[in-house]
């Protein structure tokens, strides 16, 4: 078996130095609920939402593994709003499998986006966002995935090591059930130096400054055969300016 690499987690109070000097930062879940000053057990209210999620239609590769839902709010100040349900769009410079597709996933519900952690999280993410690039409105897109292996195994990133196009990426562990591998790799993108870890715990929180690293998550596979395995996640992007595609 390979071997896991446990996260290289930092402090809430270094996580702005360290996503200047390293290009990414890693809160273990103590710290993500102490950066949100939120109990996980906030956290842990919206995690039923992965139980229903609705498949990914657009999988160039034919996979039928991966669910999603997905939102889009505008972050200006202190003030949070959602935005009208649109698509999801990504040139193919940044997306060589999917890049160029209008993507129309499910919504996210109501009541989620509606809760009071969730709300908090976004304005964290926006802070944080902030203070790498300066004060402005942040055009924002989430998205809830569930990657299972009833097909024997499950891709995180099919598109492979990649950018987003944005200014923040935050990656959020929300769980993992009988599975193994789903290693989170990030590398400089103008340099040779990277770092490989497994997020196993749930709530564990990456962020990334998206102009300088490259990230992926290598495949899952059943722990035990036959019996049914998955990995879901929360992804989150910041973006200056206004929404890919428009």
């Amino acid at each position: 078996m390979t071997r896991e690499f446990s996260p290289p987690g930092t402090t809430p109070d270094r996580l702005p130095t360290a996503l200047r000097e390293d290009g990414y930062a890693v809160l273990e879940p103590d710290a993500t609920a102490r950066w949100l000053e939120l109990p996980l057990a906030d956290l842990d209210a919206l995690r039923p939402d992965w139980d229903a999620l609705p498949p990914d239609e657009y999988l160039k590769d034919g996979g039928r593994y991966r669910t999603r839902r997905h939102a889009c709010f505008v972050a200006d100040g202190a003030r949070i709003a959602q935005v009208p349900h649109r698509s999801h769009w990504q040139p193919v410079e940044y997306n060589a499998l999917h890049g160029g597709m209008q993507r129309w996933f499910a919504p996210m519900l109501e009541g989620t986006v509606a809760r009071p952690a969730w709300q908090r999280l976004l304005g964290r993410l926006a802070d944080a966002a902030s203070a790498l690039r300066g004060p402005r409105p942040w055009f924002i897109e989430a998205h809830q995935f569930r990657i299972d292996t009833a097909g024997g195994i499950g891709r995180p990133t099919p598109e492979g090591a990649h950018r987003d196009g944005v200014d923040l990426v935050a990656v959020a562990l929300v769980g993992r059930h009988n599975v193994k591998g789903g290693e989170t790799r990030v590398f400089e993108a103008d340099g040779r130096r990277g770092e490989r870890f497994t997020m196993s715990e749930p709530w564990t929180l990456m962020l990334i400054d998206d102009a300088r690293v490259i990230h992926e998550s290598t495949p899952i596979q059943p722990v035990a055969e036959g019996e049914p395995g998955w990995r879901d996640t929360l992804v989150i992007t910041c973006r200056q300016g206004a929404f890919q595609g428009d």
